[in-house]
This record gives C-alpha cells, structure tokens and sequence, in this order.
C-alpha cells in the first residue's frame, strides 16, 4: 500500500471519530427507570424473601422447607443435609440460607420434630452441621398444616416443579411462632404466643366472645404490656430477665429477655462494669437445661441498687 493510500485512509477515520464525538450525547432519564425497577425489586425481597404471608405465617423459605419435608414424609427421620438438597429444587437462594431457616423452625419446637444437636437459643450455642442432625415433620404439623385440596398451588422459580402459594394453615402460626424479617422499606417483628391462649383465642373468636391475648416468650422473664395497644402500631411491651438474690453478695439470672442469650447478657453485664455502671466481682454461667447466671458482688455493694443497675443498663430490659 503506498504511502499516499495511507494518509488518505488514517484521515478518514479520524473524520469519522470526529463526527461521532461531536453528534449529540444520548439522554437516559434515570427517574423512570428507578420507579419501575426499584419498585419491582422491592416487591419481590418483601413478598419472596423477608416478610411472611399472613395467611399461614410462613416466609417462603420456610413454606418450602415445609413442602420439600411432605413430599420426604415416610414417618422416619431424614438427614437435615437430605431436605436442604430437597429445598433447593424451589428454593434458588442457597443451602445456607436454607439450613439457617431449617433450624429456626426446629427450635420454635412445634413443627419439626429434631433429633440431634439443633444449638439452643438459651446460651446461643449453633446447631450441628447439617449432616449430623435429622429432622421430620411433627404430628401436629401433619395435622393442620397440609391439604392438597385446599392448596393453591404455582410453577417453581424453573418451572419442573408446582409449589403451594400458601399452605392451608388450620392455627395461627403467625402468632403462635413470631416471626422477624427486613426488606425494601417494610419490616416486621411479630412477638410469639402461647400456644393454648392461642387455642382459647380461636375459640372466643368463633363464638364471637372478646378475648385479651398477649405475648409469650419461649426464654421466660417478666413482662409489662400495659402500653401494649393490643399489638397495633405504636405499642410497647417491657420485658425483663428474672433476677433474684441468693445471699447479700449474690445474684441469680434465672429467666433472660426475648431475643438475647445467656452469652450476650454477659457481655452487657462486663461492658456495663467497664463504664463504672455496675461494680460486680465474677460472674458464673451455669447455664444447660434452664438458665443460671450467677453475679457475685464485691463487699460494700448493695445487691438491690446493683438490681435497679442491670435493668438500666444492660439488656436485663428490652
């Protein structure tokens, strides 16, 4: 190619970069596209991930954990590791999230009927892995949570599959279990009650008698739902761990508040002694079974005064 060829070919091409950089930019309004995406974003995490259906108060992971174990139902226990794998044909967020959830329905002891180590939500101690632990339905679960001619079923996330909407709950699991959950915008918590209140509840309702019905905490401590408002917005429940003196230089945590463990409540206790909030000499868990966390308080400190301090100054109170 000779060198006049050359030339004529490079200025070309700069010509035409230099028409494609002058041409006039092109404008994506990005206001339309975050109304619509966001918005359908945020439908999906609070209807398919986060927040429970008020009809069977299940989140969908548990929904179809609960499907996955109907389907492996024989009556004999099956590998937790054997339901995860199961779950993941409806459920394409990951066996962690899975196993995660699996654990949180067998520790509500009232679905799932475990065998093995499933952690315990005193001290906050995890379950074994996944393929140590076996689970199966419990009876009552068998009972009121499944009926085929009631389902209302739809095509799983790969369509090889049909999986229920909702299950046909026949008991308020919502309330029965409390639930917590977070998404776009919306947040729920949901406190847990107790199971025959509940029964008493279903059957005031159906009478159409009035009824009072509060909540109920699987880890015990004391509870003030005078500003309650009947659970509506706006409403406080004081819940505090059950403290009693063993001798004038002892303390005795025998109940502890909704949502902390033995663990957590110490560390509170330690920091708070840090601050100078609280003097206190050692501190013993005896935790197994029930919940035993021992203070012992150096000479001169009056147990009644340190009382007053935990509940002010540590998750003693919630």
């Amino acid at each position: 190619m000779s060198e006049e060829n050359k030339n004529n070919i490079e200025s070309e091409d700069f010509e035409a970069v230099e028409l494609q950089e002058n041409e006039a930019p092109k404008i994506t309004r990005l206001n339309g596209m975050y109304q619509d995406w966001f918005l359908d974003y945020a439908s999906y995490v609070i209807l398919e991930r986060a927040v429970p259906h008020v009809y069977d108060g299940l989140k969908p992971v548990h929904r179809r954990i609960l499907h996955s174990m109907k389907q492996l139902d024989d009556g004999r226990y099956n590998k937790v590791a054997n339901i995860v794998g199961h779950t993941m044909q409806y459920h394409p967020h990951g066996d962690a999230s899975i196993g995660d959830a699996l654990v949180q329905l067998g520790q509500k002891d009232l679905l799932i009927d475990c065998q093995g180590n499933w952690g315990n939500i005193l001290t906050g101690d995890r379950a074994a892995a996944s393929r140590y632990i076996e689970a199966r339905l419990s009876k009552f679960a068998l009972e009121v949570v499944f009926n085929p001619k009631t389902t209302f079923w739809r095509s799983s996330y790969d369509g090889r599959n049909n999986e229920p909407i909702t299950l046909p709950v026949k008991f308020p699991l919502l309330l029965a279990q409390g639930v917590e959950g977070i998404a776009v915008g919306l947040a729920t918590k949901i406190l847990p009650h107790n199971f025959n209140e509940l029964i008493d509840a279903c059957i005031s309702t159906l009478k159409e008698e009035d009824f009072e019905l509060y909540p109920d905490f699987s880890t015990g401590g004391l509870a003030d739902f005078s500003k309650y408002n009947e659970g509506q917005r706006g409403g406080r429940a004081r819940v505090r761990a059950r403290i009693e003196k063993v001798d004038k230089k002892t303390l005795a945590i025998k109940d502890i508040t909704f949502g902390e463990t033995t663990s957590s409540i110490i560390d509170y206790i330690i920091l708070a002694n840090e601050k100078s909030k609280i003097k206190i000499k050692k501190i013993d868990d005896n935790t197994a079974d029930e919940v035993e966390i021992l203070i012992h308080l150096p000479n001169g400190v009056s147990s009644d005064k340190t009382i007053d301090a935990l509940y002010a100054f540590t998750k003693c109170e919630v």
